[in-house]
């Protein structure tokens, strides 16, 4: 860990200029960003397991395929010693497949939150979270019942349990 205020500042720049070259779609900048031993750990209902440099590759491809116009935007970042936490904003249009799910045309915008650990100036390990719920309503995949649909949801469940009895 460093206290040192530049490599502070250093690893602000680095994390801001990784969400940069994803934009750019440039794969080698974005993989010289990562360290050589990089963990990326996201969110367990995307991927369970920690990503090594080539499944994250291949993780982020998943999105790319799926929303060839995404961008993420960062909206805060704030570092102390070898960590840089974001908030982010990720807005693209479902043009492509997207976890077995075809096209739909439509744009879609969610947020995010990532923390980076930096070793000799680059990421090597990397926890992101988004707003999955999010995602998936505008997809059309969610729906949360609305305050006139949910007392006959529970209706429903009630008069099911008091058969069952």
């Amino acid at each position: 860990m460093t206290n040192e205020p530049m490599a502070v500042e250093t690893n602000k720049a680095v994390s801001r200029r990784w969400i940069d070259v994803f934009n750019e779609r440039d794969n080698v900048a974005e993989a010289d960003v990562r360290g050589p031993d990089y963990i990326a750990h996201a969110p367990a209902s995307l991927e369970p397991a920690p990503l090594d440099s080539d499944a994250w590759t291949r993780f982020l491809s998943g999105f790319v395929e799926g929303f060839p116009d995404l961008r993420i935007t960062v909206e805060d970042a704030v570092a102390e010693g070898d960590l840089v936490a974001q908030r982010v904003h990720f807005a693209g249009t479902h043009t492509g497949e997207f976890q077995g799910l075809p096209p739909t045309r439509k744009k879609v915008e969610f947020s995010g939150l990532e923390l980076n650990r930096f070793v000799d100036g680059r990421v090597a390990e990397h926890w992101f979270q988004l707003d999955a719920l999010a995602l998936l309503q505008q997809l059309g995949l969610v729906v949360i019942p609305g305050p006139r649909l949910l007392p006959r949801i529970l209706g429903h469940q009630i008069k099911k349990l008091q058969k069952k009895h």
